[in-house]
């Protein structure tokens, strides 16, 4: 009888945890006025808990990694992919993305954002009592995740980023299969201009910019204040690209190149910040619209306007090169699960 009942309470002990609901943890990642971090930043879970991702404004991913290397992707890993959120969009919805756990074994996360990383942005499953370690090591990194690492020769390399428009749409279109470089000339002997100096240019499609005599940057600013680092007038946290001084001799034959991918068709506005330049109309732009208050004529004739006032500019004539800034990405917004299930990873 006393066998009977161990057995019984054993049964019953086994189908009371098969009816053991998993747990659901979410983790906000972004949030409004430019936040960059999950929250929480960690989570103890066990088999069979969903960890759901829950994507607010700005731009973020989140990525798998590792603990040796936080702000670089796990090859095979999971990758929800850049979900662009727009500060207008307060109550939602909010795209998700979700994790199965299938162990107690670590699972390490990351913002691939410029350098979302870098400042910290990491999140983990498990970590036990190193995630402190883990988001230290991280802070620590100096690659930054943009689709290449820039070079430091500045006279003789190039750099190739991803970048997007000021503020990252809801929806991006889908990049081109037959996608182009467009090649932009920057400035030369006795010459203070971007040429062409406005473009259209398609998802997937690339710029680049060659730098000619003198010493010229491209560095990203907004409409609104043409002649400014968009770092610097930006209330969300937004960062921009910048080239760097590129200096070129008058007797060059090779010229430097920065380059560019476009990830949708909203307007990119850019200028040089070599003291002077931008209030004397040295101004670009890509996917400006033709008419309206807000065309690339208009921009031009604000750069005049303010005659280059709060250029950023360090007034150099031999500049060193300072290497790319950091760069905002988007990415395709749609709604991605990844269930790393002992099957393999799903997309719902």
């Amino acid at each position: 009888m006393l066998y009977k009942v161990s057995a019984f309470s054993a049964l019953l002990s086994l189908f009371s945890v098969a009816l053991v609901k998993a747990a659901e943890f979410q983790v906000t990642v972004g949030g409004p006025g430019g936040v960059i971090q999950y929250n929480p930043p960690f989570v103890t879970a066990n088999p069979g808990d969903i960890v759901t991702f829950v994507f607010k404004q700005k731009n973020h991913t989140a990525t798998q990694s590792t603990f040796a290397d936080p702000c670089t992707p796990v090859p095979g890993g999971f990758d929800s992919g850049f979900i662009p959120v727009p500060d207008s969009n307060v109550n939602g919805p909010f795209q998700e993305a979700q994790f199965q756990v299938t162990d107690t074994n670590p699972v390490w996360v990351f913002c691939r954002q410029a350098n979302h990383c870098q400042r910290g942005m990491v999140f983990a499953i498990n970590p036990g009592d190193k995630f402190s370690a883990f988001q230290a090591a991280a802070m620590g990194n100096t690659t930054t995740q943009t689709s290449a690492t820039p070079t430091t020769s500045v006279a003789t390399s190039s750099t190739s980023l991803a970048v997007s428009s000021v503020t990252p749409p809801v929806a991006t279109s889908t990049p081109s299969s037959s996608s182009q470089d467009h090649k932009i000339i920057v400035g030369g002997t006795g010459i203070l201009t971007f040429q062409p100096a406005n473009i259209t240019a398609q998802p997937g499609d690339t710029i680049t910019f060659e730098f000619h005599q003198k010493n010229h940057t491209i560095t990203q600013s907004s409409f609104a204040a043409p002649c400014q680092m968009l770092a610097s007038t930006s209330t969300s946290g937004q960062v921009g690209f910048d080239s760097g001084f590129m200096p070129v001799a008058t007797d060059a034959t090779t010229f430097p190149t920065f380059t560019i991918q476009v990830n949708d068709t909203a307007p990119i506005w850019a200028y040089c910040r070599q003291a002077g330049h931008c209030g004397q109309g040295m101004v670009f732009a890509a996917n400006a619209i033709e008419s309206g208050p807000n065309n690339f004529e208009a921009f031009e004739a604000r750069a005049k306007q303010i005659n280059g006032t709060s250029s950023n500019s360090t007034s150099s004539t031999t500049g060193k090169g300072n290497g790319a800034g950091a760069v905002r990405l988007s990415g395709t917004s749609i709604t991605l699960g990844f269930v790393a299930a002992l099957f393999g990873f799903m997309v719902v």
